[in-house]
């Protein structure tokens, strides 16, 4: 492959909106469509780096309100940035706060100028503004950073939109200008609810201002999921082509078929580990809960099809009795297996894409992750 820059964004195949690329950070290459793993406090719970590497993984999200409340992002950039950090040499996104802002709405007091609330930690009271999160995840050093900006919850009203996209789109322009480094790569984010009118004028108004990427945020936020994946072909293939697009917060192996196939490239989500530290697994055959009776005496492998230190070792049987103990070893292998499955879905998108079997791939996994009437 020819030598990229840092922020470069090459498309290599295309299957209808699908997309196939490679988007190029300070810390390597990313291969998309790419699915991030979550590691909100500097770790992907229950899984080392080494871990995430043999899973697969090319990038971990951090999170830029936790990491500022604890432990700080000035003790991280003292430790050498959160990559030196947490041992993780790959790419790191960082969120900008903003969806905490609006998971701690009880507890905020929004202005133009920012967003004032109080820690979940101790109660100290905090001011967030799009430059003091630039400068939160610069101190982080990550490679891609999300602008700040203002999500609403479901539902809002036309008035409520438009001024929370508004919002958005002015405290973008304060984010660009308070970026100061050149390695690190700020995306904007698109919001406008489950409005195609809005979303169009947020998208008009974001990708106005020249990024190396962009965003849609806003779903995963109580609306009914369909709703998503009704809108998503509509706006999707009007974001500009030639710069990935990350759609936020999403989802179920269902929602990332489905957004693939509508040009997204890029997804970050708590679900593959936060359901398997509940007991329910994906697999090549649809969800399991391993907690079912069924799988008391079962000396099989978790799914047939998957080749995860999880399955290649360790029997249905084991893994219900590691959950029904509550033994922590379970949330571990339980997490290793989820990831390595979203990874290698997202590998298996990214080469049917490339060989033009898009469509059947798609239509497979459709009928393999769509529940069926009982």
């Amino acid at each position: 492959m020819e030598e990229m820059k840092t922020g470069e964004f090459k498309i290599h195949a295309k299957a209808g909106n699908a997309r196939r690329a490679t988007l190029m950070t300070a810390h390597g290459p990313v291969q998309t469509p790419v699915f991030m793993a979550v590691g909100t406090k500097a770790t992907v719970k229950a899984l080392t780096p080494e871990d995430l590497t043999e899973c697969g993984t090319q990038v971990v999200l951090g999170n830029t309100y936790h990491l500022w409340v604890r432990p700080g992002d000035d003790l991280i950039q003292e430790m050498g940035g959160l990559h030196k950090f947490m041992r993780w040499n790959g790419p790191i996104l960082t969120d900008s706060g903003g969806f905490q802002v609006f998971s701690l709405s009880k507890l905020r007091t929004m202005s133009e100028e920012g967003v004032h609330f109080r820690s979940h930690v101790d109660g100290a009271p905090l001011f967030l503004t799009p430059e003091k999160s630039m400068q939160i995840q610069m101190n982080l050093g990550s490679d891609i950073i999300m602008a700040f900006d203002e999500c609403l919850e479901h539902p809002a009203t036309d008035e409520q939109i438009e001024n929370s996209m508004n919002l958005t789109h002015r405290w973008l322009k304060r984010s660009k200008d308070a970026m100061t480094r050149k390695e690190s790569l700020l995306f904007g984010i698109v919001q406008g609810g489950l409005s195609l009118k809005h979303r169009m004028k947020s998208m008009e108004q974001i990708c106005s201002v020249e990024l190396p990427g962009y965003a849609l945020g806003g779903f995963s936020v109580g609306e009914p999921i369909h709703l998503m994946h009704e809108l998503l072909p509509h706006v999707t293939p009007h974001m500009p082509e030639n710069k990935p697009r990350y759609l936020m917060g999403v989802g179920t192996p269902l929602d990332l078929i489905l957004a693939v196939d509508s040009g997204v490239d890029m997804f970050d989500c708590v679900m593959p580990t936060r359901v398997a530290r509940n007991g329910t697994l994906f697999t090549w055959r649809g969800k399991v809960s391993i907690k079912r009776n069924e799988y008391r005496n079962d000396p099989s492998p978790l799914d047939p099809e998957c080749d995860c230190y999880t399955c290649k070792n360790y029997t249905k049987a084991y893994l219900r009795h590691l959950f029904m103990s509550g033994e922590l070893l379970g949330h571990r292998l339980n997490t290793v297996h989820n990831v390595y499955f979203y990874m290698k879905l997202m590998e298996r998108m990214r080469s049917a894409i490339e060989s033009g079997t898009w469509e059947e791939f798609r239509d497979d996994c459709i009928s393999r992750f769509v529940k069926k009437p009982v």
